[in-house]
């Protein structure tokens, strides 16, 4: 792929530079190469998008709903078409292996053909009423326009899972990508939607610095909805701004995730689950796991599999297809992840696979005999870090597992379904799987969190909420007796 295309972004229907005076190097987090340099937007463009999209959404609704889904799905075939080259995009821009790359795309894929459907699930209703003679009648309609901020761990799938639902239930959408992944996280997908056949300045791309656009997209008047995947401390202050502006906020936030291993689960088959689980995407994912709860009865010959488990993936070059463990996104994220394993010792855990850095790239630790009381065990880790934690009972499990300040999402492994779903239901989190890796994600199922992970939900009828109103339009259909009158 030439990337030099890339250097403009969609502003207002118009490919073109940012009016900034800012610059920013688009890198490649394992070889460092600069794949693309962008004059960045300002105030101004993020005004130009946001009065467009709201013109041109009045243009996009007028089409019928069948009209609508067809340029969804036209999105998903391009994509299908394309889809060596967006995983290409996937390891260049962010060093993902193939695999997670593959998965990335795949889920895209899913994501577009679900929006498809919404077109027709905009349910009109009509309700009896308490007045004689009087018909109430319910419509959906598009909130108008969406501004939608994405993170750069999984940049193609996290931005599409907002931005494909918005434009299908008749939405614009002005899109700011994480400043790592501009591309993979904005650009690409207005590309996709463009040739697909959107209206042009219907999806508009603000790649910018947070300190000059970063409140300007929230608060300007016209968007209703603000759609955000990111850290929590960002997405508070997100939630704030949009709350003074009486926006609606969907935030999908960070997450602190259990694994939990019960005395009578399937030893082998945790083990694996645990390790994908841990380091798809070197863990720099907001549902990987962070926590592995063990019943001490099973943990030393859980701790030995895992580490021979581990230690069998292939850590290094991303573009190397039989890499499982590439890059961490850029030096800072590398700095962060080093700085809690030292916290980590500090605090008397035991280092029982120790990992290794060059450059970006950082091999896997495991972290044993860790206590939830630990710092480490408190803190998101957005890197390849297991935690091991031993428990004596399945109340204790329960106990640390809810002992955090988020509540995204959590595994249970037992071999009695109806054990692992009674545990299940204790914690208070938005999503558990069963027998299951905790990094689950389904474009028709509920995918959100509790407490500092987040507010609403994304998918299915959920989203469809998201991003519609409703109108109660009431007919009366007889003359109607006012007591006055009477």
């Amino acid at each position: 792929m030439n990337y030099s295309q890339w250097n403009t972004m969609p502003i207002g229907g118009v490919w073109r530079e940012g009016s900034s005076e800012k610059h920013a190097n688009n890198r490649n987090p394992y070889t460092g190469e600069v794949l693309v340099s962008h004059k960045l937007a300002n105030r101004e463009d993020v005004n130009e998008a946001y009065e467009t999209a709201f013109r041109v959404q009045k243009e996009w609704i007028s089409l019928s709903p069948d009209h609508r889904a067809r340029i969804i799905e036209n999105a998903a075939s391009l994509l299908a078409d394309r889809r060596e080259e967006a995983i290409e995009l996937l390891r260049n821009e962010t060093g993902s292996t193939k695999v997670k790359a593959r998965i990335e795309v795949n889920s895209s894929i899913a994501l577009i053909k679900e929006a498809a459907t919404y077109p027709y699930k905009m349910n009109e209703a009509v309700m009896p009423s308490t007045i004689p003679g009087k018909e109430n009648q319910i419509y959906r309609e598009p909130v108008g326009v969406v501004n939608v901020i994405t993170s750069w761990n999984f940049p193609l799938s996290l931005s599409m899972r907002s931005i494909a639902p918005a434009l299908a239930t008749g939405n614009g959408v002005v899109v700011k990508p994480a400043s790592n992944t501009p591309i993979s996280g904005g650009s690409y997908i207005a590309k996709l939607f463009e040739d697909a056949g959107i209206p042009k300045g219907l999806i508009s791309v603000i790649i910018g610095s947070g300190s000059e656009v970063g409140d300007a997209v929230v608060e300007h008047p016209i968007p209703r909805v603000v759609s955000f995947t990111g850290s929590t401390e960002i997405g508070k202050r997100i939630g704030a701004l949009a709350g003074q502006n009486l926006k609606e906020a969907s935030l999908e936030l960070g997450g602190n995730n259990a694994f939990i291993v019960l005395d009578d689960a399937d030893l082998g088959q945790a083990v694996e689950a645990a390790a994908f689980g841990k380091f798809l995407h070197q863990g720099q994912i907001c549902m990987a796991i962070n926590r592995i709860i063990v019943s001490r009865s099973i943990y030393p010959a859980f701790i030995k599999q895992f580490k021979e488990k581990v230690n069998a993936l292939k850590v290094g070059d991303p573009r190397q297809d039989d890499t499982m463990i590439g890059p961490l996104i850029d030096g800072k994220q590398t700095d962060q992840v080093l700085s809690l394993v030292n916290k980590g010792k500090q605090s008397g855990a035991t280092v029982y696979l120790e990992g290794k850095v060059e450059g970006n790239v950082v091999s896997p630790f495991i972290l044993t005999d860790v206590d939830n009381r630990m710092s480490i065990a408190q803190e998101e880790i957005f890197g390849p870090i297991a935690l091991v934690i031993p428990v004596d009972s399945e109340e204790e499990a329960v106990s640390v597992a809810n002992d955090t300040r988020y509540g995204l999402t959590a595994s249970v492994f037992s071999s009695s379904t109806e054990r692992a779903i009674e545990v299940a239901k204790q914690l208070q989190t938005g999503m558990v799987h069963i027998n299951d890796q905790t990094v689950n994600s389904e474009p028709s199922m509920p995918f959100g969190g509790e407490k500092d992970s987040g507010i609403g939900r994304f998918g299915g009828q959920w989203i469809i909420e998201k991003f519609t109103t409703v109108k109660w339009v009431s007919v009366q259909k007889e003359k109607r007796q006012y007591p006055m009158f009477v």
